[in-house]
């Protein structure tokens, strides 16, 4: 039996947008023992899917910490072929740490390099098909999702509601719709009869709080669901609204009307989520999205 790794860490939104490579990747190897390896925080939802027989986890030691390297370096050994869909400059020394196997990406050397010196400028889709494309891999069957709406959510939920990610990586405030903004937005959607419904990691509470002083019938979910429970959540809304950020990949992947707010600190055409038959959702782009006013998001409502 061949054994296949393939390497995706993060971030989010990126990990989200390989679902469909991973699905493709299963498919091309169905009889091959296939192990992913990634960062702690994905390695559940990665598990529940039905596309890797194990999952491995990268510490990403400091290059100075030999033991670390050590470790790294034997999880990385013995695999026939590698598919780096990372394709990070440090992804890509680990082509050497892994003793040179068959790989796929954009490690100098490798046997299946993505040669497009525009790939930079492609979407990230886009790019990781025509990536296993020049590795041989030409078939991409819808992925099975069932897996990411089922169970059940951690509270229950009205019978019509809208989410709203008010998030975006810590380190990048600038690709956050101020949450007053998102405030006003779920007052005008409560009057619409949807009930808004925030989510967000357990450091976004604030900005959930600040959604709730402008519409208090929104229901306050940041902190208190894990990634895998996030799809039953998304699942069941009625529209999704939020900036560039991972839980809008995982909202229109599965199939949700979204509409993704966009500053200058992100480019649409390179990272925008896309629904699983390549259609784009409603985007909107402002420079700064404190100058994005919220009547004109709230035109583009159901």
């Amino acid at each position: 039996m061949s054994r296949i790794l393939v390497i995706r860490l993060g971030a989010l939104g990126d990990f989200i947008q390989s679902f469909a490579p991973f699905a493709a990747i299963r498919a091309h190897h169905a009889g091959a023992h296939v192990t992913l390896l990634t960062t702690a925080p994905f390695a559940p939802l990665a598990a529940s899917s039905p596309w890797f027989d194990a999952i491995a986890l990268d510490p990403r030691p400091a290059w100075w910490q030999i033991g670390g390297i050590l470790a790294l370096r034997r999880r990385l050994r013995g695999f026939d072929l590698v598919y780096d869909l990372q394709t990070s400059a440090r992804s890509s020394r680990y082509f050497r740490l892994a003793g040179r196997p068959r790989w796929s990406g954009i490690a100098p050397g490798c046997a299946l390099p993505h040669a497009n010196p525009r790939r930079d400028f492609m979407h990230t889709g886009e790019r990781q098909r025509e990536q296993l494309a020049m590795a041989g891999i030409h078939e991409f069957p819808p992925p099975d999702l069932a897996w990411l709406s089922a169970g059940v959510t951690p509270v229950p939920l009205p019978s019509r509601y809208a989410v709203l990610v008010p998030g975006a990586a810590p380190h990048r405030p600038e690709k956050r719709w101020p949450a007053e903004r998102f405030g006003e937005l779920a007052a005008l959607l409560a009057v619409r009869g949807m009930t808004p419904v925030v989510i967000g990691s357990g450091q976004e509470g604030p900005l959930a709080s600040a959604i709730r002083a402008r519409a208090p019938a929104a229901i306050d979910l940041a902190g208190r669901t894990t990634l895998c429970a996030l799809g039953p959540i998304l699942a069941g809304a009625e529209i999704v609204i939020g900036n560039d950020t991972g839980p809008m990949h995982l909202a229109t992947l599965l199939g949700r009307r979204a509409i993704v707010l966009f500053s200058a600190a992100s480019d649409p055409a390179i990272t925008a989520p896309r629904y699983p038959d390549g259609g784009w959702p409603v985007i909107f782009t402002s420079a700064d999205l404190a100058d994005l006013p919220p009547a004109r998001v709230a035109a583009a409502l159901p």
